[in-house]
């Protein structure tokens, strides 16, 4: 009986809102090529897909969010998400449907207040935006989730788009500027160091839709591209291609034998026995590599994160910079800089918060022998 009411007033709900056109408002093309009418002046929206509320909160449209996905309501051991730690509140909001794009239609039109836009990244997975926005009779706008490596056109857009959508065009143009100056000073720093002064290194434990061991790298990682770092997974002339994920063998790391070795602190979330670290302490294979022989094996913070963590990359880059070019980065105190960045972008400094996340600290130096 409930439920059939429930659906008799999400019918009732979804026809009136598709038969009553807005006020005021305007076409805009999203991302996807979709032609779509919005309000001129929103004031209530959710965020489906991994890193659309990062986006969001990038704009400081936190208090706009009027219910959220499941992966923000977790009490999770690990927590890798940045804007999460700098909105706890999120965690209080109501819940619209599942994570990584798998919306509720009911839970959508039960909600009050109702959003008046959707939001959405990665269009392809979880329900279709057409359909989404037919059955709730509220505005889809697709985005599109970009890197800051080689895509950085994507997320401007994106960013842009969201902007205008919610009145914070001039923030928008803010974070591409942020981003734009820090990129340009990592690369100031970097870009004209001697081949013959650049260590070799090595990035292990990437994340890519959950945790993964040692063998998980990064070819196109964005921090050592920014810093111009002798990545030994990626091939001279490689560098400018899209970012792919890659697991590689073991014989092949102890082939490459990097003289530096960083690990991305998401393999934790593998245990202490099934871990990167662990993998690189007791895998009798990988006991010869230098770097561990010369104790050079050093901690960065999460990459992917429901989706790549801008803010992180940053941070990453400049604690990576400091470790292999230390006179380069001599003002630079990198979990400081980690703040400033986040400070930023998200209105409040989370480093110490997200450190507490997981077993071992990030921009450290650890000794596995």
């Amino acid at each position: 009986m409930i439920r059939s009411k429930l659906l008799l007033f999400s019918l009732f709900l979804s026809l009136s809102l598709i038969e009553a056109p807005f006020a005021h408002s305007m076409t805009i093309t999203d991302m996807a090529g979709r032609q779509v009418e919005v309000p001129e002046t929103v004031f209530h929206v959710i965020c489906s897909g991994a890193g659309c509320l990062r986006y969001l909160s990038y704009l400081g449209a936190q208090d706009m969010v009027v219910a959220v996905d499941s992966i923000e309501k977790r009490n999770s051991t690990y927590e890798g998400r940045p804007y999460a730690l700098a909105n706890p509140q999120f965690k209080n909001l109501p819940l619209f449907g599942e994570f990584r794009g798998f919306d509720n239609p009911e839970r959508i039109l039960g909600l009050n207040p109702q959003p008046q836009v959707i939001f959405k990244t990665y269009k392809d997975i979880g329900y279709d935006p057409d359909e989404l926005q037919t059955k709730t009779g509220i505005p889809v706008i697709c985005l599109t989730y970009g890197n800051l490596a080689t895509q950085r056109a994507k997320i401007y857009a994106s960013l842009s788009l969201m902007g205008k959508i919610i009145g914070r065009e001039k923030r928008a143009e803010d974070v591409q500027s942020f981003f734009n100056r820090t990129i340009d000073d990592l690369n100031t720093r970097t870009a004209h160091i001697p081949d013959s002064q650049r260590r070799s290194c090595y990035l292990g434990g990437v994340a890519k839709k959950g945790p993964h061991g040692f063998q998980s790298t990064e070819p196109a990682y964005p921090p050592f591209l920014f810093i111009h770092a002798k990545n030994i997974a990626c091939p001279p002339g490689q560098s400018g291609k899209p970012l792919s994920h890659a697991s590689v063998s073991k014989e092949q790391i102890v082939a490459w034998d990097p003289e530096i070795i960083f690990m991305d602190l998401s393999t934790t979330q593998m245990g202490t026995k099934a871990s990167g670290f662990h993998e690189l302490e007791k895998d009798p294979v990988y006991q010869g590599l230098q770097a561990l022989k010369n104790n050079r094996i050093y901690t960065l913070l999460p990459y992917n994160f429901y989706s790549i963590n801008y803010g992180s990359i940053l941070a990453d880059a400049y604690y990576a910079g400091k470790v292999l070019y230390p006179e380069k980065f001599m003002d630079i105190a990198p979990k400081e800089k980690a703040d400033e960045i986040y400070t930023f972008l998200l209105g409040k400094p989370v480093f110490e918060n997200m450190a507490k996340s997981f077993g071992k600290a990030p921009f450290e130096k650890i000794n596995l022998r």
